[in-house]
């Protein structure tokens, strides 16, 4: 014979356990007295059931015991399992003590009988009842309960091993009293037990109950702390307390984080009294399980109770007296482990966010100096590095409670504990003695998250630390210079000096630091700041360090720290070569020590100052940085660089003074960055030539300017001049910069008159955009013609006899001087033409900026209160042009004096005349100039072409003002005082001016070119103005001319606003950004383009319209008054009518309308304001350029809406609705209502504007009363897309303003729903939009108000109902005559609610009055030439598309707000009422095997459950698909929802949850042809309804029907004929009560729900069912529930789970010879023997896949178990058969029988792990946490598995 192998003998073991059970009850099934006692005892255990009060126990209790005590002779039970049952119900706590001691008379007799044997076999049979009973049993009955543990269990020896830790469960409860009568008795039963089954199983059995029954711990604790023996030095202590160390170090800490005191109180003392930390079984613990148990310790200290805080300081610091031996102590043993698990703590996170709690441990421990200090020694970096980890990963945790507490522990701890480590780490990071940056990036953190710094901080540690890296930075560099180029340390140290400086006071700073230490007397008297640090923070180092200070001692910080800084500046200048550009790394080191110095000598003051010199060179120390600026270097560079010079030279502070006269370089780089391409540095630069001008001396800034602008030869240089031009045009009036850069400024004035084409076009560019006022030049020019050495005397000349006064020079006066001044002013008068004339007209003299002007003009006589400009430079002119020198011996007058006058009469001459040109020379000149210009513009020369143009339009202008009776018109065009904007009269003379048909053939083409082609831009200015003053003398030539001018200008403004979007997209940009738009090129541009738009718009006026019409503002004006008036035919009056009729769709006019909204529109979206980036060169350059251009965008909108209200809305609505690639979208609402709220006068006049657009759109054309422009491309819809979301930002009173004017429009939608049946839908869209407001207002209690708000609303609501119900699309109806229509009433078949809802709308049309029901080509008929897309119009009105719409705009929107619009309950019931019949019941009445809900008829039905009056409307629909067989048919992910209605039909109707109650026990059918199958398949789905209901309530809801659904279920369980599907439903509905109900009140439930469980797996193990039997689907819900409760872990399960499962330490490590009890061990063992029947199955694929899939689930749940150590998802308890659906074999659990023991052990294990110190929300059942999600989720997909 082969050997059995020990598989096969385990297996015979359990075979034969099981046989003997199985058998002692059939060997006496033959006898025929002891089938007398099984009727008897039948018989006695069928009157259980008419049981009505507790008498009644008393009395079936006696019967009982008499028939037991009968039959002595049998030592076996029958019935037992029943037997069993009825004794545990008996128990129960709610009855009253007599029955309690009948049945223990019972238990007695029974284990009496049976002996230990019986007992051993029976044990799942007759213990579920007494294990329990011992927490709530009376005091009479205790010493029987007592008595029969002490008797019959404590008998069973090793058979108690299966049971140990419940039978613990069952007798601690008795020590809950020290001094009760049974405290020692129940103590001297658990030290038998323990001596029975050895004491390191009983311990291992006691640690499991203090990790998963807290209300069983205080008993245990009490009990360990009698009995737990003290673990010396013993090399092994498993024989003591167990094999698993680790299960005991966990129990203790799931104790320590109890909330009962004495519990946390009593484990310390077992702490300090056996689990020392210098012990050696401590030592020999696991590490992780170390810190796991100093985790839960050490958080003890946040209870805020001494006592507990008492115990841990003695487990952490010893037993010795003094406090030095408790340091030694801790620092041996303890600190190395307290401060790894508070690191690892404060570096974990729990789902992303941080928990503050191990820093508040820390913070507690500092109460304890003994702890605290050696503590913070090592801890404290750590914790900050924690901190500033979260807060990188995690930047919106900067104002949570980690920050909070963080900031707490920096405000406790000494500050040296701090700054000691940090410093050290520093000097060492600088040193190359550790890699990293690290600390110092620490200091950072610190000084830039926590706000408040102590005194000693503030005062010693900073200015020391400050001091001792500059010390230290000038030593490293001084001896190797090149790692400021390439180590980042040096760098992150400059930064870090950049952050300690804003701490540092200016008192701190000026003043000797007062630092002692413990060893100052060996500290040399002439210590440097880096050795006292040294010194104080007790650092050392092998590297010799010397310091280059030969300061006294005491050094002052601010002085000792500017030496060092003025090296270190030199060092990193050092390397490159003269016009070589810095390193990277060098020159960021190089600005942050500029800024330093900057800040360091701005300290400085009267107060606070430095005695002495310092000891640096400073003009070594500027040439040397001069060196690194030059036109290579960055701005940023060159910016810091001047800023510091200019800070230091102005300080008096600083002795030796730097002088930074005679310094032209400086001055030179400046002007080289305000060159062309370097726009985005202006501002700035601009800034720093005044600070240059106000800290040199002697003009040092001027000349150097004029020095730049002039070459060697006396020519101007071009580039320079440019500069200046910047300069001067971004310098304010008040710093008189005609005074302070006079020679620059003459120099470009004298550039004016150049001969040299190239210059002058330079010079007036100059002019033109750059001078801002004329009387900047002007102002200096005549404070030198007014000199008072200039001496007049009147004198009078006779000739003829007539007489003539003038004046006579009484002394020489300089004629070269006054000669080129007056030419200059020439210049300047020729260019500035009437815009000169206007400001010298308009101005008074003494509104001057120049006070001393006004002074010398007084005294010159020329001037006196009152005096304009104009009078002034007549006067001066006059007096040169009558001023002649004194006579001498010659009568010849001076060449010199001569040219004076001459000058002066020109002057004259250019500000009060002009003159002619004949007609037929002036057309050959335009013809020459013009081919000249399209020549120079192709050939890419600009020196001719402004002359040119001048020329030009000149030509033009003559030829076209020769009629006296216009106005004369001035030459020059000018555009510098009004910023080209043409306003007032000058602009209305143009167009009234005389026109001309005639149109060079040439010029169009020239024109186009010359302010399209990217070369000509320098001269775009010339091009514009020339634009502007000369088309319209053409206005004939519109299409000619005009328009194509005018889609021009729109490409050249969008051109320009890409290159501004590309230029300021990036303001970190680390290379020099290039841009060559500016904004005065974009606001000339603006200027054509609202010029030549208007032309446009009036070209077919014939010159006879006028400028513009009524605006819309002023017709609304008109309105009626009172709070809702409003007239309706505001904007239909006949002056309205004139300019729209000429404006037709396909016009070109038109066209360019559109194509200039949308570029402007555009403009004003992306130059929209955005945060300023103070740091960035370029964000002044951006705010002022963004600036200008959007207000003069502004203007010209204005100026377009005015002209063309309509259409210009029209087309920013176009606008706001198309995408462009060059405007972000999430810029483009805002700003679209912005500028919309601008151009309207009130949001009246937006909301009338676009009704009125709507409502010419929807009538038809033969009805319309007047004639408007129709966007082809805006349908009506999106203007109702607009006008909603305009009204969605309107507030409350605004909104009660337009209320009226939509009404009208709503009612004349309403007024015929088949004729605008498109514009239902988005009307009501927009009426609920504007109901809130209105309904949030005063304006909602006027009835009016109301009642239109109801009608309306109703109406609308009513019709979208029937669209989205489909009811327009019913066969032909919407198709039929007038008769149909008419006879709607009487021919209707349709339910009432439908008939009268469709009488409603007859009645809307009127009685006498059928609607016209236009065709669907009506809808598509040209209006105006405009056509309206024929998708849109031709929309299907029962489409999917428009349907979907509908419903989620019912659920999203309507209903949530359907109680603030309709007040009247009817009509809100009327409104359900429909919505349920057209819309959710079709939807639910499908046809289809499932009932899957559409999500917006779920979100529908969602809302209108909380509409209390509308529960008459959906209870029948919610109801009737509840009960609809295929409703656990639909798709799991619709749970959620169901969940919420189903809960809200319960809440609603108390007698629902009884009817479901009532139907699961329904009796058969009496029907003998009734389907006994279908019966039990209802039944199940009853069943199942009831669970889902159960489930969908909350925790306790339904606890009132708890008895009836117990009865219920008792009933079903005890039908033997009852169907397996039907008893797999009972499970699932008990797991659903599990999940419903609190643990405590399933008490009484529990001996059923055993005795089923433990009937069903007997029968199993006796009987496995075959495969394929439908008895595996009731084995399948058994095991899932037993699945749950284990995962449940809760403590009333906890004393029977044993029956059931391993749960103790064997299921781990298992001894020899092991015969398991649990049934699930037992199964495991037996059914994996079984023959596999299935291979020949044609399901055997599936059966192998379901086998798979249970070991899969198994693997995944168990993973990760034992070494997490973090709370996560991986260590929630879930269970391990939620994904399971079916079975085909019991083969296919044998995963799960074989592994449910050891998961729930690990399981227990793990979850105490992530339950010490957890901040993980959730409600807790037994011990750690339950994936509450994963059970929920399995019972619904469990539920929803019909699919």
């Amino acid at each position: 014979m082969a050997e059995t192998s020990p598989r096969t003998s385990e297996f015979s073991r359990v075979a034969t356990k099981v046989l003997d059970r199985v058998n002692a009850s059939n060997a006496l099934s033959g006898d025929p007295k002891f089938k007398k006692y099984t009727q008897q005892v039948d018989k006695c255990l069928a009157t259980f059931d008419s049981i009505h009060e507790w008498a009644d126990f008393i009395a079936f209790l006696t019967k009982l015991l008499k028939t037991l005590q009968s039959f002595m002779q049998f030592k076996e039970i029958p019935q037992k399992l029943w037997v069993g049952k009825r004794l545990a119900q008996c128990m129960n706590p709610a009855l009253p003590t007599g029955v309690h001691q009948r049945a223990l008379d019972v238990y007695s007799h029974i284990l009496a009988v049976i002996g230990p044997e019986g007992l051993k076999r029976d044990l799942q049979i007759w213990s579920p009842g007494l294990f329990p009973f011992l927490t709530y049993s009376a005091t009479s009955v205790r010493p029987a309960l007592l008595n029969i543990y002490d008797t019959h269990y404590l008998a069973l020896k090793s058979g108690l091993h299966p049971i140990t830790k419940a039978f613990i469960l069952a007798l601690l409860p008795g020590l809950e009293e020290e001094n009760g009568e049974f405290f020692d008795k129940v103590m001297n039963i658990l030290d038998r037990l323990s001596e029975t089954v050895t004491q390191a199983f009983f311990l291992q059995n006691l640690w499991l109950v203090l990790l998963t029954a807290p209300t069983a711990r205080g008993t245990a604790v009490a009990y360990l702390s009698r009995r737990f023996p003290k673990l010396k030095d013993q090399a092994d202590v498993t024989s003591i307390v167990g094999r698993d160390v680790g299960l005991m170090v966990r129990a203790f800490a799931a104790s320590l984080e109890d909330d009962d005191n004495l519990v946390r109180r009593g484990i310390l003392e077992l702490l300090t009294q056996s689990f020392k930390l210098d012990s050696q079984p401590f030592k020999q613990t696991h590490a992780d399980d170390q810190q796991t148990l100093m985790k839960a310790a050490s958080g003890v200290v946040l209870r805020k109770d001494l006592s507990l805080s008492r115990r841990l300081y003695s487990w952490l610091l010893g037993t010795a007296e003094s406090s030095e031996e408790q340091i030694k102590y801790l620092r041996q043993h303890g600190l190395e482990l307290l401060r790894d698990t508070l690191r690892v703590e404060m570096s974990a996170s729990s789902s992303g966010v941080p928990d503050p709690r191990p820093y508040k441990i820390f913070i507690s421990l500092l109460d304890k100096w003994e702890i605290g200090l050696p503590l913070t020694e090592v801890l404290i970096i750590d914790s900050v590095n924690a901190v500033q980890s979260h807060l990188k990963h995690e930047p919106l945790l900067s104002d949570g409670d980690l920050i909070m507490t963080a900031s707490e522990l920096y405000k406790v701890i000494e500050p040296i504990a701090l700054w000691k480590p940090l410093f050290a780490s520093s000097m060492a990071e600088l040193l190359r003695e550790q890699t990293g940056t690290g600390a110092m990036q620490t200091i950072s953190f610190v000084l830039r998250v926590f706000k408040s710094h102590d005194e000693e901080t503030l005062r010693v540690h900073l200015p020391l630390i400050f001091t001792a890296l500059c010390d230290l930075l000038d030593i490293i560099l001084a001896g190797d210079s090149q790692r400021v180029r390439s180590d980042p340390v040096v760098l992150e140290a400059i930064h870090l000096l950049e952050a300690i400086l804003p701490h540092l006071s200016s008192g701190v700073l000026t003043r000797p630091l007062e630092i002692r230490t413990e060893s100052e007397q060996e500290t040399p008297v002439q210590a440097s700041p880096l050795m006292r640090a040294m010194t104080l923070y007790k650092v050392q180092t092998q590297i010799p360090l010397e310091s280059l200070h030969q300061s006294k001692a005491n050094a002052i910080p601010l002085a000792v720290s500017f030496e060092s800084l003025v090296r270190i500046s030199l060092a990193c200048a050092k390397h490159p070569a003269p016009g070589q550009v810095l390193f990277a790394n060098a020159r960021e080191s190089l600005l942050g020590v500029l800024s330093i110095l900057m800040e360091l000598v701005g300290r400085l003051d009267d107060r606070h100052q430095v005695e002495g010199e310092l000891i640096w060179a400073p003009i070594q120390w500027l040439i040397a940085l001069e060196d690194v600026l030059h036109e290579d270097s960055t701005f940023e560079v060159v910016d810091k660089a001047i800023s510091t010079f200019v800070k230091v030279s102005s300080s008096q502070f600083i002795r030796p003074r730097l002088v930074i006269d005679h310094r032209r370089a400086i001055s030179k780089m400046l002007l080289a960055f305000l060159r062309p391409q370097w726009v985005p540095y202006h501002v700035r630069a601009v800034q720093l030539v005044w600070a240059l001008e106000a800290s040199a001396r002697h003009g040092h800034v001027e000349a150097a300017i004029a020095a730049s602008i002039l070459d060697h030869d006396g020519r101007p240089q071009l580039a320079a001049i440019d500069a200046f031009g910047v300069l001067w045009r971004l310098t304010d009036d008040s710093l008189l910069p005609g005074f302070h850069f006079k020679t620059p400024m003459m120099i470009v004035l004298d550039s004016l008159r150049s001969n040299d084409p190239n210059h002058r076009r330079v010079g007036e560019t100059w002019m033109r955009c750059c001078l801002k006022s004329y009387l900047r030049v002007l102002d200096p020019l005549l404070f030198d013609l007014v000199d008072p050495d200039i001496i007049r005397a009147s004198s009078v000349t006779t000739f003829n006899g007539r007489d003539t006064r003038g004046y006579t020079y009484q002394r020489p006066i300089d004629e070269r001087r006054i000669q080129h001044l007056l030419e200059t002013l020439l210049s300047v008068v020729k260019f500035g033409g009437q815009g000169f004339s206007r400001v010298v007209r308009t101005t008074l003299l003494q509104n001057s900026s120049s006070s001393s002007l006004s002074v010398r003009a007084r005294e010159a006589s020329v001037a006196h209160d009152g005096s304009m400009y104009m009078d002034v430079l007549i006067e001066v002119l006059l007096r040169f042009v009558l001023s002649e020198p004194k006579k001498t011996g010659t009568s010849s007058v001076p060449i010199a004096n001569i040219q004076v006058q001459s000058s002066a009469l020109d002057l004259l001459q250019a500000v009060v005349t002009k003159g002619d040109v004949d007609p037929l020379t002036l057309d050959n000149v335009e013809a020459a100039i013009i081919g000249k210009l399209y020549v120079s513009v192709h050939s890419e020369r600009m020196e001719l072409q402004n002359k040119l143009l001048h020329v030009l339009h000149s030509v033009i202008l003559a030829s076209t003002g020769n009629d006296p009776a216009k106005p004369e018109h001035n030459s020059r065009f000018d555009r510098t005082q009004t910023g080209g904007a043409f306003a007032g009269e000058a602009g209305e003379h143009l167009l009234n001016s005389p026109i001309s048909s005639k149109v060079n053939p040439l010029l169009v083409q020239t024109l186009v070119d010359g302010i399209s082609k990217a070369t000509n831009r320098p001269v775009l200015q010339h091009w514009v103005d020339f634009i502007l003053m000369t088309i319209p003398r053409f206005q004939q030539s519109a299409n000619n001319l005009i328009f194509p001018l005018s889609d021009a200008t729109c490409r050249q403004l969008r051109v320009g606003l890409e290159d501004l979007v590309r230029t300021y997209a990036d303001s970190q940009a680390t290379a020099n950004i290039r841009s060559f738009t500016t904004d005065s090129d974009l606001i000339a541009l603006f200027n054509a383009l609202e010029r030549l738009v208007l032309l446009g718009l009036t070209k077919s006026e014939n010159g006879s319209t006028e400028d513009d019409t009524a605006s819309v503002q002023e017709k609304v004006a008109v309105e009626s008054g009172g709070l809702l008036g409003l007239v309706s035919n505001v904007f239909s009056s006949d002056s309205a009518s004139v300019q729209e009729e000429h404006l037709v769709t396909r016009s070109p006019s038109y066209y360019c309308l559109d194509e200039a909204v949308r570029v402007l529109y555009a403009i004003w979206i992306m130059t929209q304001p955005l945060p300023r980036d103070a740091s960035s060169p370029i964000s002044e350059t951006q705010s002022l350029v963004f600036s200008r251009v959007r207000l003069r965008c502004r203007k010209v909108l204005e100026r377009l809406f005015r002209a063309q209200s309509a259409e210009v809305l029209e087309s920013l609505v176009e606008c706001w609705n198309r995408g462009d690639d060059i405007i972000r979208p999430s810029l483009k609402s805002a700003g679209t209502f912005e500028i919309v709220d601008l151009l309207a006068a009130s949001a009246q006049t937006v909301v009338h504007m676009l009704c009125e657009s709507i409502s010419y759109r929807i009538t038809p054309a033969g009805e319309r009363s007047r004639r408007m422009a129709i966007n082809p491309n805006l349908p009506d819809t999106t203007i109702f897309s607009f006008l909603e979301e305009y009204i969605g930002r309107l507030e409350g009173p605004i909104a009660v303003q337009v209320w009226s004017r939509y009404v009208a429009l709503t009612k004349e939608i309403s007024s015929n729903v088949y004729l605008y049946k498109r514009q239902v839908y988005p009307a009501l869209r927009c009426f609920v939009c504007l109901s809130e407001k209105v309904a949030q207002t005063t304006a909602a209690e006027d009835r009016r108000t109301r009642k239109e708000m109801q009608d309306n609303f109703t109406k609308l609501a009513d019709t979208c109902v029937l669209i989205a119900g489909r009811s327009f699309d019913q066969g032909n109806w919407i198709r039929r005559g007038p008769k149909d229509v008419g006879g709607l009433g009487e021919r209707s078949t349709t339910p009432i609610p439908r008939s009268e809802l469709e009488a409603r709308l007859v009645t809307l049309w009127g009685a006498a009055k059928t609607p016209v029901v236009q065709s669907d080509a009506a809808l598509n008929e040209k209006a105006d030439g405009a056509s309206i897309p024929a998708e849109d119009s031709q929309r299907s009105l029962s489409g999917p598309d428009l349907i979907d719409q509908i419903n989620e705009f019912l659920g999203a929107k309507l209903l949530p707000n359907l109680r603030r619009l309709l007040a009247d309950s009817d009509k809100v019931l009327a409104l359900c009422n429909n919505i349920v019949y057209y819309i959710v019941a079709p939807s639910m009445k499908t046809k289809s095997r499932t009932l899957d809900v559409e999500r917006p008829i779920m979100d529908i039905m969602a809302e209108m459950v909380k509409i209390p009056v509308a529960l008459k409307a959906w209870r029948a629909p919610i109801s009737e698909a509840f009960t609809d067989t295929r409703f656990f048919n639909a798709n799991p992910a619709s749970s959620p929802r169901w969940r919420l209605l189903v809960k809200t039909l319960m809440e609603s109707d108390k007698t629902v949850i009884a009817e479901l109650i009532g139907k699961i026990t329904a009796a058969p059918s009496a029907n003998i042809f009734a389907n006994r199958e279908y019966e039990m398949l209802l039944r199940s789905l009853n069943l199942r309804r009831l669970s889902y209901a159960l489930f969908a309530g909350e925790r306790n809801q339904y606890l009132g029907q708890l008895p009836a659904i117990q009865e219920k279920l008792v009933d079903l369980l005890r039908n033997p004929t009852l169907a397996p599907v039907v008893l797999s439903e009972v499970y699932l509905c008990m797991r659903v009560l599990l999940c419903r109900l609190s643990p405590h009140n399933m008490n009484s439930f529990w001996p059923v729900i055993l005795t089923e469980m433990f009937r069903v797996f007997e029968q199993c193990i006796g009987s496995p069912p075959a495969d394929g039997s439908e008895d595996l689907m009731v084995i399948l819900a058994a095991c899932k529930f037993l699945d749950l409760v284990l995962v449940l872990q809760t403590e009333e399960f906890q004393t029977h789970q044993w029956m059931f499962v391993t749960d103790t330490v064997d299921a781990v490590y298992r001894p020899e010879a092991w015969i398991p009890e649990a049934v699930m061990d037992q199964l495991a063992e037996i059914v994996v023997d079984l023959p596999d029947l299935r291979e020949h199955s044609e399901h055997g694929d599936n059966v192998m896949v379901g086998a798979a899939l249970v070991s899969s689930v198994m693997e995944r749940a168990g993973s990760g178990l034992t070494n997490g150590t973090s709370p996560s998802t991986s260590t929630l308890r879930r269970p391990l058969l939620s994904s399971i659906r079916s079975i085909d074999s019991i083969k296919d659990l044998v995963p799960f029988f074989s592994h449910v023991s050891l998961f729930s052990y690990e399981s227990v294990y793990s979850s105490a792990v992530t339950a010490v110190g957890s901040s993980i929300g959730g409600p807790l059942v037994g011990s750690g946490a339950v994936d509450w999600e994963a059970v929920e989720k399995g019972l619904i997909e469990e539920m929803f598995e019909g699919r």
